[in-house]
């Protein structure tokens, strides 16, 4: 083979078994210490020089051949061909101003070991009827290696030897003999040979095992090259901990095994009794599984998993950690939410718990007041930092109690539009077990909604399907007892019924607050008195939703229900299966973000209990919903609406369903995005399973489903409504559920939170007094000043400030979000023009759904959307800047 100066690294073999040079023997042999390695030098005939490099130990962990002429290397019948790769090495590094410093460091650390790459071929050796092997080569990180430097990448030139029969390379083995971990960006060899790496390498000493990338190339399990299966299997076996890692013990910080584990760690029973929470997931609190840390247990309880400490992170998998722009946006919301609770909070401890009332002077003026610029500037730069920016249902000036007309849009178009159904019997009728929870009838009259049911009879409205309810009552009754126990908590089981009008807006009509021992229904005011119990029953009504909707339909439908699906992917699918690539991007984040949630949202103590009317009882709500409410195969879109009455089959529609409510914008927006969805994952299945037999043949996809049911969801594990997987029909319906709720749901339910929840006196999200009767003492300051008395009501204003900093930050849209239709890396695809297509389709759809929600929210029709004091309906638009603007689809769960 003729060229230029190469370095390329051999097998590590006694030197009379290296692949090229059996046989022979050294003419001379010499050997040098270089810092903590042996190099031995071997010369052949003068022409050529291989290197072992030798740890202190003895143990050899690469050989390096070095050839310094220019004409063919031929031993024998042996004959060589140089492919030249790039390899780009990310630094790692959280601040941009220090860049230069550990740029400095990194280079000084890198004189102190290499990187040994190899590449794998799809052929095997017939000879051996083993994976055809380039020869090693090593990459050291010294300046005349480095190709290019963009920012905090880095790339590098290397050259591998490969013989002339060596066939496609379908794997590449990388092993880091540095003393830190390094980020692996790419491998490309020409253009057509892509290794999109994007993964943390380990030190040697850390991770003995090679690590494995994979070609950008889809196979099916029966299509996987021979030279490459069984490093397919390999790297599964070592992602679930069963290859050389002590499986269930105890994960660190660098680790990628992906295990299972109940709730147990959201406690601190070594705090005391008030910090002892249940574990989540069994019996007694059925929940989805969680990812395995193996931290030891708690002092006081065996069973109950310690919590981390103050400067240790809970473990996930070293890949599914936030990224450095996201992690320093997380940081700076979190001192901006600091700042902006300062003055809130030394109120709050010089005067108590101060109400409500004046929290619109926390909140910046809207933009747009006429003023000298210079003021203008100072008192924009002073509110950016120490005021909170105006949620969208926040008006300066405006009333702090909730208006009707705004009530029922905010069911259809707010925060939470998931819990709205058609009433289909009046009264209401409980689900709960009478012997156990006593009369569950319901208090709710004919004679409560007539008046307000233009003209229509109780059984013409339920029959033209004019009637909705948003009921809590099952969810909330079984608490209510021990969270009205509580200091500062006080709670209803709510029902509201609500009437369909002829402009197509929903007006509430009736409100029944439920105790255990105790039932009140509320109607709209006809007086001064009945004005401010009716605010004080929307506000009960708010905080019941608002609970449902982060306990119910955020955490657990999405979040909880989502993590052990992405803990099965990784364990059971290939990188390189056809699945796998597609729900790639609509897994990031999700591990980390759900980590980050049992550290210090859903923990004791943590921002949920604090935030939501039942308080340490919140999971436990949670677990309730999964047990007599949650089924995976009503997830999808179609099958939600239908559930909850809201839609009907309608073969002549677009989407096949008829909407109950035309101006539904979650629903209306939301089967745009769910048809482009499907619509993909149909193009791609076909491609992929062309006959019936080609989804149950799979045992990558069937151990995946069965592996996300029977250990993600044991608890569930035995009922018969989960889906079947045994037709490419099966595995369109389910990938396109899973990427409709991992995206646009999510993205309804999480970027809602500040923009349509963030004003605490509309939209309260816990409750801390009941309505007075004529019994107690509170019923003579209730009748002296409502008004006070509902603010009393509301939490304090440090609560609310507190609320809205947390919620803000969750909101907002991180500088590297990826967002629904943009899939910047095809290159698995290259070669399969139906696939790129497909992808391209989808993104163009995505940017016609924009403008068509533009156009809907412009439609003075559509009175939910569009008009006087109504904010349009922005949630599924699918792009979004930085910050809680509220729109933007994220691909993934990833906040």
């Amino acid at each position: 083979m003729a060229g230029t100066k190469i370095v390329m690294v051999m097998n590590c073999m006694p030197h009379n078994k290296i692949h090229g040079f059996q046989g022979r023997t050294p003419l001379s042999l010499s050997h040098s210490i270089k810092e903590h390695k042996l190099v031995y030098s071997w010369s052949i005939n003068g022409k050529s020089n291989m290197k072992f490099i030798v740890n202190q130990k003895g143990k050899q962990i690469a050989s390096q051949t070095i050839i310094e002429h220019e004409e063919t290397v031929d031993h024998g019948d042996i004959s060589n061909t140089k492919l030249t790769a790039l390899v780009a090495v990310r630094n790692n590094d959280d601040k941009a101003f220090v860049n230069n410093f550990l740029s400095t460091f990194m280079s000084q650390n890198h004189s102190r070991g290499c990187v040994v790459l190899q590449l794998v071929s799809t052929k095997l050796d017939p000879r051996s009827m083993e994976p055809k092997l380039s020869l090693e080569t090593v990459l050291e990180f010294s300046k005349d290696r480095k190709f290019e430097n963009k920012g905090r990448t880095k790339t590098y030139k290397v050259e591998f030897i490969v013989d002339p029969d060596f066939g496609v390379p379908g794997a590449i083995t990388v092993v880091n003999y540095y003393d830190n971990e390094l980020f692996l960006e790419s491998i490309n060899i020409r253009q057509s040979i892509c290794f999109t790496c994007k993964s943390w390498v380990q030190p040697n000493r850390l991770h003995p095992d090679k690590r494995i990338f994979f070609v950008n190339k889809v196979y099916l399990p029966c299509g996987t090259p021979n030279g490459i299966k069984e490093l397919r299997e390999r790297e599964l076996k070592q992602l679930r901990g069963d290859y050389g890692s002590g499986k269930g013990r105890m994960k660190s910080s660098w680790d990628r095994i992906y295990e299972y584990d109940v709730y147990n760690d959201l406690g601190d029973p070594d705090k005391g009794n008030d910090y002892a929470r249940p574990t989540l997931g069994g019996q007694d609190n059925p929940h989805p599984t969680r990812c395995h840390t193996g931290r030891p247990p708690t002092k006081s309880d065996s069973k109950a998993e310690s919590r981390p400490s103050k400067s240790e992170l809970i473990y996930v998998p070293r890949d599914e950690e936030f990224e450095d722009v996201k992690r320093q946006n997380i940081n700076q919301g979190k001192l901006i939410a600091l700042l902006r609770n300062l003055v809130p909070a030394l109120t709050d401890k010089i005067m108590g718990s101060e109400d409500i009332s004046n929290i619109d002077s926390f909140i910046q003026e809207p933009k747009g007041r006429s003023e000298p610029k210079s003021l203008l500037n100072l008192r924009v730069a002073m509110e950016e930092i120490f005021k909170f920016e105006p949620p969208k249902i926040f008006s300066s000036g405006g009333s702090h109690f909730l208006l009707d007309d705004e009530f029922g849009r905010q069911v259809l178009a707010g925060i939470n539009p998931l819990s709205i159904e058609r009433l289909k019997v009046f009264p209401p009728v409980s689900k709960l077990d009478p012997s156990i929870y006593g009369s569950v009838e319901s208090a709710l009259k004919e004679e409560h909604i007539i008046g307000h049911i233009e003209g229509m009879s109780v059984q013409q409205a339920l029959e033209e399907n004019k009637l909705f309810i948003l009921d809590y009552h099952d969810i909330y009754l079984p608490f209510l007892d021990r969270v009205n126990a509580l200091d500062e908590r006080k709670a209803y089981a709510t029902t509201t019924i609500f009437f369909l009008t002829k402009i197509g807006t929903l007006k509430p009509i009736a409100i029944q607050l439920a105790l255990p021992t105790d039932k009140q229904v509320l109607t709209p005011a006809v007086d001064e008195t009945s004005k401010w119990l009716w605010q004080l029953g929307k506000a009960h009504v708010c905080a019941n939703d608002a609970g449902v909707h982060t306990l119910v339909h955020h955490w657990l439908r999405i979040h909880a229900c989502m993590e052990p699906l992405i803990i099965a992917a990784h364990r059971q699918l290939s990188v390189m299966h056809p699945v796998f690539k597609l729900l790639h991007p609509h897994m990031r984040y999700t591990l980390k973000t759900n980590a980050t949630a049992r550290e210090v949202l859903v923990n004791a103590d943590g921002s949920i209990e604090k935030n939501y009317t039942p308080g340490r009882y919140c999971m436990q709500i949670t677990c309730a919903a999964y047990k007599d409410w949650w089924r995976f195969d009503m997830e999808g879109l179609p099958a939600d609406l239908k559930r909850r009455g809201l839609a009907v089959p309608d073969a002549t529609r677009p989407h096949g369903i008829r909407l109950l409510i035309e101006d539904y914008p979650y629903a209306a927006d939301g089967l745009l995005i769910w048809s482009s969805i499907e619509k993909l994952v149909r193009t791609y299945v076909n491609h992929y399973y062309k006959d019936l037999n080609a989804i149950s043949s799979d045992n990558e996809l069937q151990s995946w489903y069965k592996e996300f049911i029977n250990m993600g969801h044991p608890d569930h594990k035995n009922a018969t409504w989960w889906p079947k997987l045994n037709t490419p029909e099966d595995l369109i319906s389910l990938l396109t559920t899973i990427i409709w709720t991992v995206s646009a749901q999510h993205a309804v339910l999480n970027f809602s939170q500040y923009p349509y929840g963030g004003y605490v006196p509309i939209r309260p999200q816990l409750m801390r007094k009941l309505i007075p009767n004529e019994e107690v003492p509170d019923h003579a300051a209730f009748v002296k000043d409502p008004q006070r008395y509902f603010l009393s009501s509301l939490p304090s204003l440090f609560q609310a400030t507190k609320f809205m900093a947390v919620i803000n930050i969750g909101s907002a849209h991180s500088p590297d979000e990826e967002y629904i239709g943009h899939r910047n890396d095809k290159t698995s695809w290259l070669g399969e023009s139906e696939i790129i297509d497909a992808f391209n389709q989808f993104s163009n759809d995505m940017k016609d759904i924009e403008k068509e929600i533009d156009r809907r929210n412009a439609d003075p029709k559509l009175r939910n959307r569009c008009g006087h004091g109504v904010s349009p309906y922005e949630l599924l638009i699918p792009s979004s800047g930085c910050g809680a603007t509220g729109r933007g689809v994220p691909n993934s769960a990833t906040a």
